[in-house]
């Protein structure tokens, strides 16, 4: 009798041939899109047109004085220069999350509080 039931469970088993989203998943295929999206997004979407380089500057003055004249002169742009400008500096922090060193992190924050200050938005 246990021979009977070792038959019917090979008979009974699913096919071999997965889905293609199945061996996708199992893969880590959706993963890596995952990491990508934002790759996308800062080239693909209306934000800026921003110099290369931008957010590796070393001074936040730096930084913030080029963001500021990115916005004004960007035809990407769907709202105002001044959120259009913190807004790429958020993503660019969140984006980073935790592999963003305290030493840069430090700067892009007060390179926020520098943009506020060049925009008039004390």
């Amino acid at each position: 009798m246990a021979a009977h039931k070792k038959a019917t469970r090979k008979t009974a088993r699913k096919s071999p041939a997965r889905s293609a989203s199945t061996t996708r998943r199992r893969r880590g295929a959706s993963k890596t899109t995952a990491k990508r999206w934002s790759q996308r997004v800062t080239k693909e979407s209306n934000a800026l047109d921003l110099e290369p380089g931008v957010f590796k500057q070393t001074s936040a003055k730096k930084i913030a004085s080029s963001l500021k004249q990115s916005a004004e002169h960007s035809a990407r742009r769907k709202g105002g220069a001044y959120r259009s400008a913190l807004s790429m500096l958020t993503f660019y922090i969140n984006r980073a999350g935790k592999t963003l060193p305290k030493t840069e992190r430090s700067r892009l924050e007060r390179a926020k509080v520098e943009l506020k200050h060049q925009f008039g938005r004390d």
